[in-house]
Order: C-alpha cells, then sequence, then structure tokens
C-alpha cells in the first residue's frame, strides 16, 4: 500500500497533517538531523577557539563558513544521505560523524581537523542538546504562538462580554449570577500564569563526555579548562549548561516543561468542557457552516465539534507529557537506552496540542452570545438574590438571617414578588431596603464587569 496521508498509521501524519506542518521541520527525523549536524560543527568550531587545541585553531573564516553551511544548508537529500550511512553503522549519530567528515574531507583546512568531529563525544553529548534545541524551537515558535492566539481570542471575547449578566452554576446548581465575560477572564489569567511558566523552563545542555567527567577530554589536553569551554559551548546555543550528569543530561528540564504545558492543557480541557455545557444551555450559539453536517440522521444538529476535538486532542497530548515528565527523568545507573524511543515521541505531544488549540480558535470563532436566553435563566431564578438579602441582613443585626432565607429560599420557586415582599418587611434602613428591591438576578454582578474588562 502506499504511503499518503489516508494511509498513514498516526493522524497527526494523516487527518491533522496540515495542521502541524510547523512542527515537522523541528520533530521529524529531519529535524533531530539538522540539530546533530548544527551540534556537531559547532563543537568542532568551537575546539578550533580554543588555544589549546592546536591540531585545530585557528579555523579560517572560510573554514568557519564552510562548516556553518553544512548546518544552514542542510535538506532533505542530505539526510537521506544520513540514513544511507546509518544503513551500514547501524548507528544514527556516527552517521552524521561520517556524513560531516565526507562533506569536509574535500576542505584542505578541515581535512587537517577531520578525526576533531566528535572529539571526546558521547552521542548523548549530541542528542541531548539536539532535543533542547528542537524543544525551544517547538516551544517559542510553534506552541507559544498558538497559545497567545488562544489567550488573545479570549480575551477580546472577555472585553466584548464584560457586562453581558449570565446565571452561575455552582454543584451544578443556581448560583450567585456572574458575567459571560468575567468566566471568559477567569481562564486567560489561568493561562497567563502557565504561559509564563512554559516560557521560563530552562532548557538545559551537557557536553561532558561518556559519564560526565570529561575522562577523554583531560587525557587528551590536560591543559584545556574543559568546564569553562562546555560551559561557554552549550551558552552559546542557546541553552543552560547542566555541570553535573552522567552520561545523559537527565531530562529533569524536559520534564518540568512538559508538566507546564500539561498545566495549560488541563486549564484547556477545562475550557472546552464549560463552552460544551454553555452551548447546551443556549447561552452561546455557533455560527452555521455551509455544507456542514452535524448528524447523519438528525438535520437540526449543530455540534459543538471543535471544543470536543480539543479535548480529545488535549486529552491525548497530556497522556504523552504526563508519560514523558514521569519516565525521562529515571536512567539505571549512569545510562540506560529507555529514553532514546521515548524522547522521538515528543513531537507527538506538541503536535496534538497544536492540533487541539487550532480547533478551539476555530471553535472560539464561531461562538455568538444568546442575550435573551441568558437574560430569561436569570429571571426564572430569584433565588440567587438570597444570597445579597441575608448578607445585608447580617450587617444590620437582624436575628438568624441565613436560616430566614433557607426557610424561603430552598428548594422551592421563588418569585420577584415574593422576594420583595419579604425584603419590604425587613427592619432595615431605608436606603439599605431600597437597594435590595431594585435589585435582579442581572444587576447582582459585584464586581464582575470591572475584573472583566480589566483582563
Amino acid at each position: 500500500m502506499a504511503h499518503s496521508e489516508l494511509t498513514a498509521l498516526s493522524p497527526l501524519d494523516g487527518r491533522y497533517a496540515a495542521k502541524v506542518g510547523p512542527l515537522r521541520p523541528i520533530f521529524s527525523e529531519y529535524g533531530l538531523m539538522h540539530r546533530r549536524v548544527l551540534v556537531e560543527v559547532r563543537w568542532l568550531i568551537a575546539l578550533g577557539e580554543e588555544k589549546g587545541i592546536a591540531e585545530v585553531a585557528p579555523l579560517s573564516a572560510a573554514a568557519r563558513h564552510a562548516l556553518e553551511t553544512l548546518a544552514t544548508g542542510f535538506s532533505s537529500q542530505d539526510a537521506e544521505e544520513i540514513k544511507a550511512i546509518e544503513a551500514t553503522t547501524n548507528h544514527d549519530v556516527k552517521a552524521v560523524e561520517y556524513f560531516i567528515k565526507q562533506r569536509i574531507s574535500a576542505n584542505a583546512e578541515l581535512a587537517k581537523a577531520t578525526e576533531f568531529v566528535h572529539f571526546a563525544c558521547t552521542s548523548e553529548d549530541i542528542n541531548n542538546l539536539s532535543y533542547a534545541l528542537m524543544l525551544r524551537d517547538a516551544r517559542d515558535e510553534v506552541l507559544l504562538p498558538a497559545l497567545d492566539k488562544a489567550i488573545a481570542r479570549l480575551r477580546n471575547m472577555a472585553h466584548t462580554m464584560s457586562s453581558l449578566p449570565m446565571l452561575a452554576r455552582t454543584h451544578g446548581q443556581t448560583a450567585s449570577p456572574t458575567t459571560l465575560g468575567k468566566e471568559l477572564a477567569n481562564v486567560v489569567e489561568r493561562l497567563n500564569r502557565q504561559r509564563a511558566q512554559i516560557a521560563h523552563v530552562e532548557l538545559l545542555g551537557k557536553i561532558n563526555g561518556a559519564v560526565g567527567n570529561y575522562n577523554a577530554h583531560v587525557i587528551a589536553y590536560p591543559e584545556v579548562d574543559w568546564k569553562t569551554l562546555s560551559e561557554r559551548f552549550v551558552q552559546s546555543l542557546g541553552l543552560v549548561w547542566n555541570e553535573y550528569t552522567t552520561q545523559i543530561e537527565p531530562h529533569d528540564c524536559i520534564a518540568e516543561l512538559c508538566d507546564a504545558i500539561r498545566r495549560s492543557n488541563t486549564i484547556l480541557i477545562d475550557l472546552c468542557r464549560d463552552v460544551w455545557g454553555y452551548i447546551s444551555l443556549g447561552y452561546f450559539r455557533q455560527q452555521l457552516k455551509a455544507g456542514e453536517v452535524g448528524s447523519s440522521t438528525r438535520p437540526h444538529k449543530v455540534n459543538p465539534i471543535d471544543f470536543e476535538n480539543a479535548e480529545g486532542n488535549l486529552g491525548l497530548a497530556n497522556a504523552l507529557l504526563s508519560h514523558f515528565a514521569e519516565k525521562l527523568p529515571i536512567s539505571r545507573w549512569q545510562r540506560d537506552l529507555t529514553d532514546s524511543t521515548v524522547l522521538r515521541a515528543l513531537g507527538t505531544a506538541f503536535g496534538h496540542t497544536q492540533v487541539a488549540l487550532e480547533s478551539l480558535l476555530r471553535g472560539l470563532a464561531k461562538l455568538t452570545a444568546d442575550p435573551a436566553r441568558l437574560a430569561a435563566d436569570l429571571d426564572a431564578n430569584w433565588e440567587v438574590l438570597g444570597e445579597a438579602v441575608q448578607t445585608v441582613m447580617r450587617r444590620y443585626g437582624l436575628p438568624e438571617p441565613y436560616e430566614q432565607l433557607k426557610t424561603l429560599t430552598r428548594g422551592q420557586g421563588i418569585t420577584r414578588e415574593s422576594l420583595q415582599k419579604f425584603i419590604t418587611g425587613l427592619a432595615i434602613p431605608d436606603d439599605a431596603k431600597r437597594r435590595l428591591l431594585a435589585l435582579t438576578p442581572a444587576t447582582y454582578l459585584g464586581l464582575a464587569v470591572p475584573l472583566a474588562s480589566e483582563i
């Protein structure tokens, strides 16, 4: 069977392929090879800049440019060439080393430094830095911009609907009114906090040899300050240096990033479920799309499919992110290989998150509030003002205010008339009584409007 989007095993490479396009150059095997080449050539350049390594230094500007071009000009054909070498080596990082050596062999200056490609490195020196670069690029160039679009859309909706009253529900029961905008503002604030934590996770890297002690480095060049060179090199890649490791960088920072993304995704799941419920209540209407079918048998249906799709994909992403966070920081003794296949799945979690964010944005764009439905729900539930009345009664020292309102409102249908009759009989100051008599479920909003407007 020919490979195509229709025959793809994963929906990310099939049904959702177009939605995850920006992640493909980052998390694909091509993306990993690209960053391995980058790390390898930059390490060779760094060795050339080290005065204590005379066999490499100094590299001319032309030689440096030739090395950089191997990375900046890396193509799919280059990746195929590395894959062909791997068929013989059966080792993916060694294949990258041989690829670079072959490419520089025709350059007289660089040919002298051929054996300093991958010098004193273990495969994990290259891999940990490559994956850190992949995660940084995916976070900064794809995930955060998509999350920012969702936050901006929700903020705009919060402002637009800041004064649109809505009956709140706690435990599924009627509760003190809020506004539709304030409920969205709550989500904006939660996402802002998680967005900041995602952005501030430090991505660490190391280049210190087979067990983290610079063993090969020191025996070859005991006079070189390898710790300083290692730190300078890792930082030159835009990463944070990890001084203490075994053969592997312990992946704690990946766990931190996965946990931060998972928290953001969980908030989005909460949002999807709430919006789904508000659509069911009729608070939101969905714009119709020409030709779209909501049910194979019931032509009246307009399903909240975008929010359901987003929720499902966020759940898939979180299942993977949770596994990454729990598994990756664990490695037997100085190294085992169980992280290798797991790291290759990082893009899958980012992919499902990306699909979810696109679905969420599409769903939000279809929503319009129904003020009449919101108003009808409020007007049918005057018992929610019981909180307001008993709180004012407390201020003025009336006996058992909570109990009186409990008897009046709990489990009973309270009307405007019955509640106002109760208020009229209260021994409270006239101005307080006037405020309560003027109150309706639609105006009992506290600071909801400014809170939504200021987010």
